[in-house]
Parts: structure tokens; C-alpha cells; sequence
């Protein structure tokens, strides 16, 4: 399936390898800007730490923005969210105002629980198979969709409620 942009300047979702720090940034714009665009019901989030992700940028917040709408459901998993909440400074007020349509897990890295570095809506995914390297594949492919689904799924059952939109105390 080939997803056409509206305008000339907008990008097209890629597919295929993708090799790099700059590739895979511009692979997580292209998704954002899609996800807006498109209307994507779902959005899945998932990294050890995000601290490469591009979540900050005035332009991915513009384009969560432009997404966030009734019957949405984003979904971020990580090893931890302390790097979220430092590094990517117009994300987490943009996090508290967006709670009712975002849940965040915080999974420990042992053994088989590794959380892995991917995209993943209900028609595109693009999994960081070297996240060292930022190297990885993205595609249409339902069958890795689904596998990939799957491995998210299973670290979201091992973790927990994280990364909360705001901290209430006594």
C-alpha cells in the first residue's frame, strides 16, 4: 500500500532499511506528520529511553497536536521515563494536557523483557533493530506489524503504570 501526502512538501512514510541517527529521525517526523495527516486511530511508542527521538521538537509536538483528538489512544513504553521528563522539554506539558488519551508503562530490562525501539500504528511500523546504530526496518508488512505488536504487547504485561501526567501528595 502507498500512502500519497497531501502536499508536495510532506513526506512519505517510508519503507524498507533505514540506517542512522538522522534517518531514524526523520523516520519518527515522517510518522508523527502521518499520524496527524491520516487521522491514526492508534499510536505506539516504544524505546528504552527515547533520549534519541525527536519528541521535543516544536514540529513533533505540532503534529501530536494536530492528532490528539476524541477516540485517540497513544501509548508510550520504556525501561524509564527520567530521560523523557529531561531532555524533551515541550513533550511533557504536552503529555499532561493529552493524559486522557495516553498510557505510559515502565517495564525492567531482564532477560526477554528487553523493550523494543519501534513505531507501531494499526497500518505502518518501523522497528530500530540496533538501536546503538539506529539501525532498523520499517514497512507495511501485516506480518511484521504483527510480530512486532506482539513483542510490545509482552513488555507492556511485564511493566507498570509510569511516567504519570502529574504527582499527587498529601
Amino acid at each position: 500500500m502507498q500512502i500519497e501526502p497531501t502536499t508536495a512538501a510532506e513526506p512519505l512514510l517510508p519503507e524498507g532499511r533505514f540506517n542512522g541517527r538522522e534517518a531514524f529521525e526523520g523516520l519518527v517526523r515522517a510518522a508523527l506528520s502521518a499520524a496527524a495527516r491520516q487521522g491514526w486511530r492508534e499510536l505506539v511508542l516504544s524505546d528504552p529511553d527515547f533520549a534519541d527521538w525527536p519528541l521535543g521538537e516544536r514540529a513533533s509536538i505540532e503534529a501530536l497536536q494536530a492528532w490528539s483528538a476524541s477516540g485517540r489512544r497513544f501509548v508510550l513504553l520504556a525501561q524509564r521515563f527520567d530521560v523523557v521528563e529531561r531532555i524533551h522539554a515541550r513533550f511533557v506539558p504536552w503529555r499532561r494536557m493529552w493524559d486522557h488519551i495516553i498510557e505510559c508503562r515502565a517495564v525492567r530490562a531482564e532477560g526477554s523483557n528487553a523493550v523494543p525501539s519501534a513505531i507501531w500504528t494499526p497500518e505502518w511500523c518501523a522497528h530500530r533493530t540496533d538501536p546503538e546504530r539506529s539501525r532498523g526496518v520499517s514497512g507495511f508488512d501485516p506480518r511484521v506489524r504483527r510480530e512486532l505488536r506482539e513483542a510490545i504487547d509482552e513488555s507492556w504485561r511485564a511493566g507498570r503504570p509510569a511516567f504519570p501526567a502529574s504527582t499527587l501528595g498529601l
